[in-house]
């Protein structure tokens, strides 16, 4: 096994949006610093969860509630491990919020800019941003 980039003390949770054409993925430390976010294809999904795993200290997988969630956590442990800490996280109303949180991340330009909040639509697909707001939701919830 490949050496990881930070240490065991570090542990980092992956956050994973399933989806049937693509899928999200994020890793986040305990101190909610974004390490990687991506959006990929669903054929990549596993192949891309099993590098992350190999670089970075991964703890736990955190993934949206929905859709294809089952078929996903099933395929992810017959992938890499049936201990692989999977946890399932409420997804509704992500891809709102995600909306939101993308301008925030990438604030608008040029003529984006103008629009009002409401009719902004991000210019590429935001399911890594849903996986990172799976993983606040997690982290939200161990600390209420």
């Amino acid at each position: 096994m490949t050496s990881r980039k930070f240490s065991p003390s570090d542990s980092v949770i992956l956050g994973f949006d399933p989806g049937r054409d693509k899928c999200g993925v994020a890793v986040m430390g305990l101190d909610r610093q974004l390490q990687y976010h991506e959006v990929l294809s669903s054929s990549n999904a596993i192949a891309t969860i099993k590098v992350l795993y190999q670089k970075y200290a991964i703890s736990l997988l955190v993934m949206g509630d929905q859709t294809t969630s089952k078929l996903w956590k099933q395929q992810i442990q017959e992938n890499l491990s049936p201990t692989v800490n999977i946890i399932l996280v409420d997804e509704r109303y992500t891809s709102l919020e995600a909306r939101d949180r993308y301008w925030i991340m990438y604030p608008p330009k040029g003529f984006t800019k103008l629009l009002p909040a409401g009719m902004r639509t991000p210019p590429r697909p935001i399911d890594d941003i849903v996986a990172i707001l799976l993983i606040e939701r997690y982290l939200n919830r161990l600390t209420q």
